[in-house]
């Protein structure tokens, strides 16, 4: 089994898995990025993902299926090309022979949905779309914060080894951030090194790892002491669960 991430528009990923004959791809935004990749490695594509409505996720999929006949799979509660199959909390899909399971989870937009396989090449896998991401979490377009924080809950419970596949670059710039936050996070700064090696080299960042996000994303660890502390000195009424994610969610969108 194949899984890596296709580099789409100025910093999107359509994740792509195959068994060098079928393929699946999740959120893809572009089609040709797709079709081109189909060919190289002469791949049928049997399945599309989609974990929320926006274009960014959602732009190629009518041009692949048009070429290629694939299946659609997307949200319940959300505006997405049809013909596709909706898919609500606890639902099944066979995926090249891997049973994934979906996960409702709501915040970046009102229905949104995330992929769970718990093996592929032996490790579990999450396709988290832009609910969750290396060292952030997505904005909140049409959820609250309470659905976030419960939706980022729900995925910290999977195990730590999982493998966080998500939509989108944006690890360095969660990273400063993250690190005007908690600035004596040891993890948090090893990790940001890392990461700003492979994006000198080209490479991406993701996926990463549940484990490592729990050790260095300000928005898994919003209930800590350190975060809190940082959260309080700006915004002292902020003191319960969800008010201290909604001030820290906010920090970010100001944050340059």
């Amino acid at each position: 089994m194949t899984l890596l991430p296709l580099h789409a528009f100025a910093d999107n990923y359509i994740w792509v898995m195959h068994d060098e004959r079928q393929a699946w791809a999740v959120d893809p935004g572009d089609a040709q990025v797709v079709l081109d990749y189909l060919k190289l490695h002469e791949l049928v594509l049997v399945g599309i993902l989609i974990t929320h409505h926006h274009l960014d996720h959602t732009g190629g999929v009518e041009t692949l299926r048009l070429h290629t006949g694939a299946a659609v799979y997307g949200p319940f509660l959300e505006s997405i090309p049809e013909p596709a199959q909706r898919l609500r909390e606890g639902d099944r899909l066979e995926v090249l022979g891997q049973q994934l399971v979906v996960i409702e989870v709501p915040g970046h937009t009102a229905g949104h949905i995330a992929y769970y396989i718990d093996e592929m090449a032996g490790s579990p896998v999450l396709f988290c779309g832009d609910t969750l991401f290396s060292g952030g979490c997505g904005r909140l377009f049409e959820g609250t914060p309470a659905q976030m924080l419960a939706s980022l809950d729900k995925l910290a419970r999977l195990p730590p080894q999982t493998e966080v596949c998500c939509a989108h670059e944006y690890t360095l710039s969660n990273l400063r951030f993250a690190q005007t936050v908690e600035p004596t996070n040891h993890a948090l700064a090893h990790y940001r090194q890392q990461c700003e090696l492979l994006r000198a080299n080209g490479q991406p960042t993701v996926p990463s790892r549940l484990g490592l996000e729990l050790q260095v994303n300000p928005f898994l660890r919003s209930r800590h002491a350190a975060v809190r502390a940082a959260v309080a000195g700006r915004m002292a009424d902020a003191v319960d669960d969800v008010s201290v994610f909604a001030a820290l969610r906010e920090w970010k969108n100001n944050f340059q």
